[in-house]
């Protein structure tokens, strides 16, 4: 579908990328990775012809679509929803049209037997298929799928865009896009102002889309759901991994390893010969050896290692006086704003030490209790903060309050303490302001950046109740690491409203749902609730422009099935049952992983039984140490496998 190559691009001395060749074929689910600043946004731009490649060529086959959503872009405010939405069919519209004006030429005219005539009733039909081919009759009921599966209620339909925010807006222009049906979408940030069950339905609808997906995305599930490929932009080049994101992680790995090994094999390489050079470099009879070993030295090709994340980096938040047992009591809170009610009769205990989640779709009243709990809005009700305690609050617009006369660092030294001030640069490389950025001013920051910046002055600060609203939105994978080790090893307690469900797995313990203008309790972890949900919503997801259900989207109903109840209807035996669902699945799962290693080493052995074969190779101790090293590992591997499917039998 789209032909990539020898492409290069470069905005200073270093390119941001080079030499870079690949396909995009049908039913591709790419997701395109890589660092801040790597050159993600600029590969979609110049995919879809926004951009020009500083070399090199992009290919498109011929009658191909492309569909792009940016992170940002400018929005109309003239129309309503439904109209902006209709705006998607505009080709369908054109067609129609052009067919309408070759029907009145062909009523208008009499010369039937002439050549003319003929070649416009060929015209007419190749159109009329191609205005049947757009599946025009279910225009209506595919914009109400896409846009109450993007999460508009269908009371939004008629109100103007005007009065949606920037990330309900973001979301009619996706719903815009899945409307065209191209045959490429390229997504960046796609799932940014969505909610956990917006996400859901986008990402089971990509990964029965029709054509090829091209996606960036900081959130690890839907990646992972949605890709079958990985496009990893590092050390200025493009490199294809053929597999989801979950297995480009375990291959990366193991590539850097063997990077590491071949860098240090090379570097001791290079230092014999320097040695050799410097040693007999002013014998005569070893000239030629010498001469040898300098043009050899000039030829080689330093080998590079990818660069590593910072997820490595760790925080801990400094030491605070304890709470009292209960820091969060409501009691019958309730707010409304005029004839609207957000929430009533909201009954919630959250004790010392939990960490807890706010979730439901946007505007269902997430934000509004947290600004209850902090005391920024009246309410009804009795609302109690326990004694001792010191909130650290993370609000969406919590960038808006840095000084914009301090640089990054300095805004990060006013905060730290003790010897935590001698790691304030590490503690910037993490949050992707190393090097030059720790000394630029506030003032001059992105939104995003200054949100980042906001969430490091946050983890620096002595407080024992945390309360983060959307704290992901701006952070790469690598950050979002960080901070959530750093929530997870923190003793105090945490309040977070969030949409990401890979951050938020493992890390609370109590799911908060807010809905229909009630807070419903929820114990277990946030796959915990997801679960409950389609037990108790399972609903079947589509976007096809036509109003018959296909093939393909009736894969679109979520694969969960809800165990059955046993006789007694106790809630403890369904509980027994799932966990052992749950060690099922992941001991399933482990069987699995071990088989995928066990297949790579022994293809490994075969390659390098082929090149020890090769007399040239036979003295190579390199590959003799990897063939031994890989066989030991191959015999772990297949003894641990025999475990593993032991362990599974014993479930059956």
């Amino acid at each position: 579908m789209i032909s990539v190559e020898g492409l290069k691009v470069e905005f200073s001395v270093k390119p941001l990328f080079s030499d870079a060749t690949f396909f995009i074929n049908e039913r591709d689910r790419i997701a395109l990775v890589g660092k801040n600043g790597a050159g993600k946004t600029t590969l979609l731009k110049i995919l879809c012809g926004m951009e020009r490649p500083t070399e090199g060529t992009v290919s498109v086959q011929t009658d191909i679509t492309i569909g792009y959503l940016p992170q940002v872009m400018n929005l109309q405010d003239d129309t309503t929803v439904r109209q902006e939405a209709q705006k998607a069919f505009a080709d369908v519209q054109k067609v129609k049209e052009r067919l309408d004006r070759m029907e009145r030429q062909m009523n208008e005219r009499t010369d039937y037997e002439s050549e003319s005539y003929m070649l416009l009733v060929e015209r007419y039909t190749a159109e009329h298929e191609r205005y049947l081919m757009l599946g025009p009759e279910g225009q209506e009921a595919a914009i109400e799928r896409t846009l109450t599966g993007l999460g508009f209620e269908r009371t939004d339909f008629e109100r103007p865009t005007s009065e949606f925010s920037g990330g309900w807006r973001m979301r009619i222009e996706l719903a815009k896009i899945l409307l065209r049906h191209p045959d490429v979408l390229l997504l960046d940030e796609p799932t940014n102002h969505l909610d956990i069950e917006s996400i859901q339905w986008l990402e089971q609808l990509l990964a029965q889309w029709s054509g090829a997906v091209v996606l960036v995305s900081h959130d690890r599930a839907f990646i992972n759901n949605v890709s079958n490929r990985t496009l990893e932009i590092s050390c200025g080049r493009i490199i294809d991994y053929r597999v989801k994101y979950d297995e480009y992680v375990t291959l990366r790995k193991e590539r850097r390893e063997q990077q590491l090994r071949a860098y240090e094999n090379q570097q001791k390489e290079m230092a014999d010969m320097r040695e050799f050079i410097e040693r007999f470099r002013y014998k005569a009879t070893k000239a030629v050896q010498v001469q040898q070993k300098i043009r050899q030295l000039e030829k080689m090709v330093p080998i590079e290692v990818d660069e590593v994340d910072n997820s490595a980096m760790h925080l801990k938040f400094p030491p605070c006086l304890r709470s009292g047992d209960y820091p969060v009591i409501c009691d019958e809170v309730a707010k409304s704003y005029g004839d609207h009610q957000v929430f009533a009769r909201v009954n919630i205990t959250i004790k010392r030490g939990e960490k807890v989640a706010f979730v439901g779709k946007n505007g269902e009243g997430k934000s509004t209790l947290v600004k209850c709990i902090m005391g920024e809005i009246p309410f009804d009700g009795m609302l109690k903060i326990g004694h001792n305690v010191q909130i650290g609050y993370f609000a969406q617009n919590q960038a808006q309050l840095l000084d914009e006369s301090l640089t990054v660092f300095q805004t990060i030294d006013n905060v730290a303490r003790g010897d935590i001030r001698l790691r304030i640069n590490d503690i910037l490389g993490a949050f992707m302001f190393g090097g030059e950025n720790a000394d630029k001013k506030v003032k001059v920051l992105s939104g995003g950046e200054r949100s980042r910046l906001a969430m490091i002055r946050l983890l620096l600060e002595p407080v024992n109740l945390l309360i983060l609203d959307e704290p992901t939105n701006h952070l790469d994978m690598a950050s979002k690491d960080v901070l959530k080790e750093a929530i997870r090893a923190f003793d105090g307690t945490a309040i977070i409203v969030s949409h990401d469900r890979e951050f938020l797995d493992g890390l609370v313990t109590k799911v908060f749902e807010f809905g229909c203008g009630k807070v419903r309790e929820h114990l277990g972890g946030i796959y915990d609730w997801i679960e409950s949900q389609q037990q108790t919503h399972p609903q079947p997801l589509s976007a096809g422009r036509g109003g018959n259900t296909s093939k393909e989207n009736k894969g679109l109903q979520s694969n969960y099935s809800p165990p059955s109840q046993g006789e007694d209807g106790g809630g403890a035996s369904y509980a027994a049952r799932k966990e052992q669902q749950k060690q099922l699945r992941k001991a399933e799962k482990a069987v699995e992983e071990s088989e995928k290693k066990i297949a790579r080493m022994e293809q490994r052995l075969k390659e390098l039984d082929q090149l020890l074969c090769d007399p040239k190779n036979a003295s190579d101790m390199t590959l003799v140490t990897e063939y031994t090293d890989t066989k030991r590992a191959l015999d772990d591997e297949v003894e641990r496998w025999e475990q593993l499917s032991e362990a599974l039998e014993n479930f059956s």
